[in-house]
């Protein structure tokens, strides 16, 4: 093995990485968009919670390179690229951001809810200025596990030509180049604990305050 193979790879590693970021980063954000409001949506209207957390459920069970092949023949979100590998990304960040958001907000003190309406605050004065700064260190948890989990299966986008780092690994495997494969492999571990890190520090900056 190539002890310098990283340098050797680095402009591709460098292209791949960029694309590997725009897909986890795009598919996290509006994972994040629609995520904590469902799950706010269930501490609310509790007849949804089963049906919306069975659904995540399920997807969160499909195996990524199915999800992406399933994707594939769906007209406007599906297809070869990034559109189809930002949909199953976003598909299988859901379940850790819904249930966190609704665990976090469904287990704020309920004296601390009372003082609040005592206090004349109405629901959604409630949920905006209390419930959710309370539940926010629980939320980012759910966050931080749906980007982790995201790094790592946007390495399976590749098969559908969205790029990223999982480029270097296909490429690898298929010419059997053990380089190629640490080239991606090495990379996207190391954004995934960057990711995890940078979290966890907000995470702790909340808990603090808190």
């Amino acid at each position: 093995m190539n002890n310098f193979f990283l340098i050797k790879y680095a402009p591709e590693i460098l292209q791949h990485t960029l694309e590997h970021l725009f897909l986890v980063g795009i598919a996290i954000v509006i994972a994040i968009l629609i995520g904590i409001p469902l799950g706010i949506l269930i501490t609310r209207i509790t007849s949804l919670r089963q049906p919306i957390l069975i659904i995540a459920n399920i997807l969160q069970t499909i195996p990524s390179l199915a999800l992406f092949g399933l994707l594939i023949p769906v007209p406007f979100i599906g297809g070869i690229g990034a559109t189809p590998a930002i949909v199953a990304l976003t598909l299988y960040s859901f379940l850790p951001i819904i249930r966190n958001t609704y665990t976090g907000i469904i287990n704020v003190d309920p004296a601390i809810r009372e003082a609040g309406r005592g206090m004349g605050m109405t629901d959604t004065q409630l949920l905006l200025q209390v419930e959710i700064p309370l539940a926010m260190q629980v939320i980012l948890a759910g966050v931080r596990v749906a980007t982790v989990i995201a790094i790592g299966i946007a390495t399976i986008a590749a098969a559908i030509g969205a790029g990223g780092l999982g480029e270097l690994i296909f490429r690898g495997i298929s010419v059997v180049n053990n380089d190629l494969i640490l080239a991606g492999a090495i990379p996207a571990a190391i954004i995934a604990l960057i990711a995890d890190f940078a979290i966890g520090w907000l995470e702790g900056k909340l808990k603090v305050k808190n």
